[in-house]
């Protein structure tokens, strides 16, 4: 039975106006809320288990593989408590920008778990590039 912390937890991540995820340290999707749900158009049911990449565009995917992979072996991050913007794919493969926080997870080792991260559509970029 699910402790009451872990349940007001859950309710928080669920309601969030901001997209939430989690991706454990092999870049799979664990935690998809509904907000990620309408920001990029993969239902939880989608989402869920597929890696992180579904929503990183092409031509970003070496970068990010690689800058994820290192936080993940070092535990370290350049991003970390920075507000970022970049582009994201949707399910029906156009373009929303996006900025967004991470927070790694503690693992149970050196390592984290994973990374969770708080998006939201960054309307003045989506309405520079139109």
């Amino acid at each position: 039975m699910m402790h009451a912390r872990e349940e007001i937890y859950r309710d928080i991540i669920e309601n969030a106006p901001d997209a939430v995820l989690f991706a454990d340290r092999d870049g799979i999707i664990r935690v998809w809320n509904r907000s990620a749900q309408e920001l990029f158009g993969f239902s939880e049911e989608e989402a869920l288990g597929r890696p992180l990449e579904i929503i990183v565009p092409e031509h970003l995917r070496d970068r990010h593989n690689e800058g994820f992979n290192q936080v993940m072996e070092t535990g370290l991050s350049q991003y970390r408590d920075r507000l970022l913007s970049v582009p994201a794919l949707r399910k029906d493969g156009s373009r929303v920008f996006v900025e967004f926080t991470i927070v790694l997870v503690p693992g149970e080792d050196e390592r984290p778990a994973g990374v969770a991260a708080i998006m939201r559509e960054k309307k003045k970029e989506a309405e520079k590039h139109g």
